[in-house]
């Protein structure tokens, strides 16, 4: 426990109860120093094998301008204190050797919450606050990112059938991302925003429930042959770029909880699914440019095929209507007066 304080009670050969504060910096006893820490109404005595120490000390000493290690002795009390104890054979008020070092400690830091009045022993991890944190990977990890892939690269299909994945994607991803941060402040019994984590949920949550609200003043799409009309333009570039950005600032969200996860509880588990969450995006992220490339590519060939096909070619395909005015080889000015010209010959025999 280098840099760090120690309250050490014990039973003098007079039988007094004693107790005092060090700051340790170091690993042997020679870096044990002791602080002059006001102590008050010290208490310390052992029955029955049970060693009880009390003791009042102020939140926060006196000290003034003072630079001493005892000055850093601050506590909050609105942030759980993490204790730790441990015993040894006997103990010197004067000087220390390494008879006086511990031989018997504790397995796992106790967290006491003095706006409480309780003291809880540190878990691996909180059942509530793993299933929040799965619940987020679900939204921000899978759901969202998936809505807007399926937005971005079905529009192939026939039909409105992109449009309804996407929307099922993005309300399901918004319903339990809010369903996660209901279960994250009931045990967490408040909502305070103080960690990065904590701004990053916040800010990824905003924008993602302005995408309902977006979605319902959208404008009409204009009918075929009508020109975009400007509102539809802006809104088109404002949806994309909130659901896009929100996306960056869910996944921000989701690495600072695991950094949040690992400073609180620490252990080779957490630092193990950082990597993986690492390694998923980064998959994800070479997914979405193979994706890319593809429709990049088709695009060049459908423009490439369209401005080539001719009248009678037995390669195209047999679903395209060669004579629907939609047809994008039909001639453009025909398609204006409204009339098309097919030229015929007949068929040598």
């Amino acid at each position: 426990m280098v840099n760090s304080f120690a309250y050490v009670g014990w039973v003098d050969a007079n039988g007094t109860g004693r107790v005092n504060t060090y700051w340790i910096d170091g690993q042997n006893a020679m870096s044990i120093h002791p602080t002059k820490e006001n102590l008050t109404y010290v208490r310390c005595k052992s029955e029955n094998g049970i060693i009880t120490m009390e003791f009042t000390r102020p939140l926060k000493p006196s000290c003034g301008r003072e630079k001493k290690p005892d000055c850093k002795n601050i506590v909050d009390a609105t942030t759980p204190l993490k204790v730790v104890w441990a015993m040894g054979s006997k103990w010197s008020d004067g000087h220390l050797s390494e008879r006086n070092m511990h031989s018997v400690t504790s397995q796992r830091p106790v967290r006491v919450l003095l706006m409480r009045g309780s003291a809880e022993a540190e878990q691996d991890l909180r059942p509530v606050l793993a299933v929040h944190g799965f619940m987020m990977f679900l939204a921000w990890g899978i759901l969202l990112p998936g809505g807007i892939l399926a937005a971005r690269y079905l529009k192939h299909v026939k039909g409105d059938g992109w449009y309804k994945i996407h929307v099922y994607l993005q309300y399901s991803g918004l319903a339990i991302v809010l369903l996660g941060l209901l279960f994250a402040v009931a045990e967490l019994r408040g909502f305070h925003i103080g960690s990065v984590h904590v701004k990053f949920g916040v800010a990824a949550i905003v924008l993602a429930c302005v995408q309902p609200v977006n979605a319902y003043f959208r404008p009409k799409k204009p009918a075929n042959g009508e020109d975009v009309p400007r509102e539809r333009v802006i809104w088109e570039y404002f949806h994309v770029i909130v659901g896009r950005c929100g996306i960056l600032v869910g996944i921000a969200a989701l690495i600072s909880g695991m950094k949040h996860l690992g400073e609180r509880y620490g252990g080779e588990d957490v630092h193990g699914l950082d990597w993986a969450l690492i390694g998923w995006f980064l998959m994800g992220a070479l997914m979405v440019m193979y994706l890319e490339y593809r429709e990049r590519k088709s695009r060049r060939q459908m423009s490439y095929e369209r401005g080539s096909w001719v009248l009678g070619n037995s390669e195209e395909d047999d679903s395209v209507d060669l004579l629907s005015p939609t047809t994008a080889g039909v001639d453009k000015e025909s398609q204006r007066n409204g009339r098309m010209e097919v030229q015929l010959e007949p068929l040598s025999r």
